[in-house]
Parts: C-alpha cells; sequence; structure tokens
C-alpha cells in the first residue's frame, strides 16, 4: 500500500473522487450463498478474529490481523489494544516503515522495479481487445495508457485492487500495521520486519513476463475494486472476519471474471500459493526463532485464518491459542 501511495503521489495527475461510499455486499448475499459461505468459512482453521495470543513455554505472541487502508473506526480499536501491546519487548510487520521509507527513497529516483525495461511492453503482449479494456479501467485510476505500458502486471494487477474513490482520499493507506507502527514509536519498541522488500519483488517477479501478462488477461475483470469491495472489505474487517473478506472476494472475482469455475479456481490458487502460503512459510521460519520474550505480528489479517495460516501453523508448533479482545 505504502508503494502504491508513493507511485499515486509521484506519477499520476490525480482528480477529486469523493470519499468511498458503498454497499456492504453482504447484504446483498442469497440464502442460498450465505448457506454456502457459511459452509465454506465452518471448514477453516481460524475464521475469525483479528487478536489472538499464541504462548509457549516463555514466549507470548500478540498476533494482530490488519488492514492495511484507514478507516476511522480503527482509532478506538488502537486504544483499547494500546494497554496491553505498550508492553511488548519487540513488534514485528511486514515490512517496516523505516525500510519501506528506505525502499520508497530509492524508488523515487529509480522506479525501475515495477517497470518493463527492455523487449515488448502490454501494447505488445496483451490482445487488443484485452488491452483496451484494461486501459479505459486504469484511466479511471488516473494512470495514461502509455505509462501503463511499460508496468509490470504484478503492479497493474495491485493498481486494480485499489478503488479510484480510494486515492485521493486522505491518509488513504494510514491503516491498523501504520497506527501500530506509530504505538510502537511512541514506547520506544524496537521494530522488524518478516520479510525484505527486494525478496517480496523477486517472488511477484518468479513467474515470467508472459505468465503475468496471461494472468492479468484473465483477471482484470475480477481484480477490479470499486466503493462497494472497499466497504465490504472495511466492514468485515472490523467485524473481524478475515476468512470471509477472501471468500468473498473469491466469489465475486469469479463473478466478474468471466472464466470457467475450473479456471478461476487455478488462478485463485495461483494467487494464493504466492502472496499467502509461501510468505507465510518464510514468515513462520522468523516467528518460530522467537523465545522468552513477548512480541507482536502484525500482518494482514488475511494471514491468519486457513490451514496455512500463522494461527494453525503457530497452534501445530505446540503454541497454545487464545482470541483475545480487538
Amino acid at each position: 500500500m505504502r508503494l502504491l501511495s508513493l507511485f499515486l503521489c509521484l506519477l499520476l495527475p490525480l482528480t477529486a473522487h469523493a470519499a468511498c461510499e458503498g454497499r456492504d455486499l453482504r447484504r446483498d448475499l442469497s440464502p442460498e450463498d450465505q448457506a454456502a459461505l457459511d459452509k465454506t468459512l465452518g471448514d477453516i482453521a481460524f475464521p475469525e478474529g483479528n487478536h489472538w495470543i499464541a504462548t509457549k513455554n516463555g514466549t507470548v505472541l500478540h498476533l494482530i490481523g490488519t488492514l492495511h487502508t484507514n478507516d476511522v473506526r480503527m482509532g478506538p480499536v488502537v486504544d483499547r489494544l494500546a494497554p496491553v501491546l505498550s508492553q511488548a519487548d519487540a513488534f514485528y510487520f511486514e515490512v517496516t516503515k523505516t525500510e519501506m521509507d528506505a525502499f520508497e527513497k530509492d524508488l523515487a529516483k529509480d522506479f525501475s522495479p515495477v517497470l518493463i525495461t527492455s523487449g515488448p511492453t502490454l501494447v505488445d503482449l496483451m490482445p487488443e481487445e484485452d488491452w483496451s479494456a484494461l486501459s479505459a479501467t486504469l484511466a479511471e485510476r488516473g494512470i495514461p495508457s502509455w505509462m501503463a505500458a511499460k508496468m509490470r502486471p504484478w503492479f497493474l494487477s495491485m493498481l486494480l485492487g485499489i478503488p479510484p474513490c480510494l486515492m485521493t482520499t486522505p491518509d488513504f493507506d494510514r491503516g491498523m500495521d501504520a497506527r501500530l507502527t506509530e504505538l510502537a514509536v511512541e514506547h520506544d519498541i524496537p521494530q522488524f520486519s518478516l520479510e525484505r522488500i527486494d525478496e517480496l519483488i523477486a517472488m511477484f517477479d518468479s513467474h515470467t513476463l508472459e505468465e503475468q501478462v496471461a494472468s492479468l488477461t484473465r483477471l482484470a475483470g475480477a481484480l477490479q475494486a470499486g466503493d462497494d469491495q472497499m466497504i465490504t472489505m472495511a466492514n468485515a474487517y472490523i467485524d473481524e472476519q478475515h476468512a470471509a473478506i477472501l471468500e468473498l472476494a473469491k466469489i465475486q472475482g469469479l463473478e466478474a471474471s468471466g472464466l470457467t469455475p475450473e479456471e478461476f479456481d487455478a488462478e485463485w490458487q495461483s494467487f494464493e500459493d504466492q502472496l499467502l502460503v509461501q510468505r507465510n512459510a518464510n514468515w513462520m521460519e522468523k516467528i518460530l526463532e522467537l523465545k522468552d520474550q513477548t512480541a507482536v505480528i502484525a500482518v494482514g489479517a488475511g494471514h491468519l485464518s486457513n490451514d496455512h495460516g500463522l494461527l494453525n501453523q503457530l497452534q501445530q508448533a505446540g503454541y497454545t491459542l487464545e482470541r483475545a479482545d480487538f
């Protein structure tokens, strides 16, 4: 989110948009869809709860599921968490603000990590009809086609996930992780990263450019987020229903993609493996090294649930888990 915020500030000729005022799409689910969703969630490990405490011997881990976009309702949440979290020995984030600031400083000078720097651009690699539709969608986000054509497909996928209404919302990237960073700074608590930005970019680029283009072409419709998706995600997050956020995205993505269920499932599995499964496994190596301390693990809420989620992996590693107030 910070990376995209920098991009927007540096390059885009932004126009004014109203704040996100959409409809919570959970209200529109049919009884049949709601029943199917409930059944799916019932089979998922740790589908709810944004604050869990994992304990083993002398180690106490406060796992906080975060949302990277701002919501005024987060203020009271942090106020409630502060008395407990301010006693921690360390905070662990996906990437700390200090490291992100340094990366952004370098990126402001050289934007090549997110650009196609040689060879054909997306204009050449995508079917004309698909490129035309994608260009129109990106134009709504203030990104001209000549610029988009030179961007790496994984970066465009991320941009599509930001609704236009959010792009000019003040402090739109002051999400829960940013607020917890402020708490750690206020109490002079050391902060550490669970991953490096260059590792994350390398993971995104692990697929060939042609493979990335093919995936972007197939999923362009499903990746687009609007006001309704933003409001639904924010409300579900405040309700601590992080597994439901992903399952709803999967349902809506299938409908918007135009793909068969089998084709969409393959794309979704690839997305899940890369953004959740692989990263969770990498983070767990570092988390399991923590001994005899109290630490806060603040990561996107989507990383908590399911068999590959941090909570289940900690339980499998012998930690006792208890849901706590949020």
